[in-house]
């Protein structure tokens, strides 16, 4: 899901997109995750110039199975600090508050993403003054091709510090929460010097050794398949050879092969 690495920038600031350079179905399916992140930098690009965001954070965490943390995106605003989790999927997602794990059409399954945000503001913790922590809002962010079917409407709810959003109203969502924080505060919660030095906390934590990132994503997704939070189907439903994580994605998130995977080669030479 992360296709930057070392990415730290303002308002001002971008960098080049990555193309996944595979087999076509592997292609095709990176396009579709630039084109989610790029959705996303197009909302944080419009956020004023008292804000900074930082995206592709990787902290360490001893809590966390895989000793570390990789955050999407954090924004800090002169009345919060928002760390987004984004997901790049398609089809219903089924899920509540009090939901261990969620589903996408009922078959892909994910750990809750509030709670995987939780954890990942947890992280941040450790490397910011404690008079910030209760500043910190979780957003987790799904694009449009996704419709929510979720036991509470809390997560909508701009009073809530748990926001569910699209990729599209991402800045709008931000903007009415600063905006409802303004009327309860008559001065901003944090300062230019704080926001810069939240900032500066957080670059000073991340790590770029791209050894240990690929080793975090390696034991990110062991973990997971050996928690179950993967779709049952991983093999191909006509050779019943296994696929990819890659092509699994691909396969439920195109309508045509009605929630089923299949395998590259009889993804070209069957009709559906």
């Amino acid at each position: 899901m992360k296709l930057f690495s070392n990415l730290f920038k303002n308002n001002d600031e971008k960098q080049p997109e990555n193309l996944v350079k595979t087999n076509n179905t592997e292609k095709i399916a990176g396009r579709k995750g630039e084109l989610g992140e790029y959705k996303i930098d197009i909302q944080l690009d419009q956020l004023p110039k008292d804000h900074k965001y930082l995206s592709d954070i990787l902290v360490k965490n001893p809590k966390a199975k895989s000793s570390y943390s990789q955050i999407d995106h954090v924004v800090i605003s002169p009345y919060g600090i928002f760390v987004i989790e984004t997901k790049n999927y398609q089809g219903t997602v089924y899920g509540g508050k009090d939901r261990k794990t969620w589903s996408v059409n009922g078959k892909f399954k994910m750990m809750n993403p509030f709670i995987q945000n939780y954890g990942h503001i947890e992280a941040l913790k450790n490397y910011i003054e404690e008079d910030f922590h209760h500043l910190f809002i979780s957003m987790v962010s799904f694009t449009k091709r996704c419709t929510f079917k979720m036991d509470e409407l809390d997560f909508r709810k701009i009073a809530s510090n748990e926001l569910l959003v699209y990729d599209v109203e991402l800045f709008d969502y931000m903007q009415r929460k600063d905006s409802v924080l303004k009327i309860q505060h008559e001065e901003p919660l944090l300062t230019k010097n704080n926001i810069s030095k939240i900032y500066h906390m957080i670059t000073g934590a991340n790590i770029t050794d791209q050894s240990i990132r690929d080793q975090h994503v390696h034991s990110l997704k062991a973990g997971k398949e050996k928690a179950g939070e993967t779709d049952v189907r991983e093999k191909c439903c006509i050779c019943h050879k296994p696929v990819s994580e890659k092509v699994k994605r691909f396969c439920l998130n195109n309508k045509k092969f009605n929630g089923k995977i299949y395998c590259f080669e009889h993804q070209k030479h069957n009709s559906f």
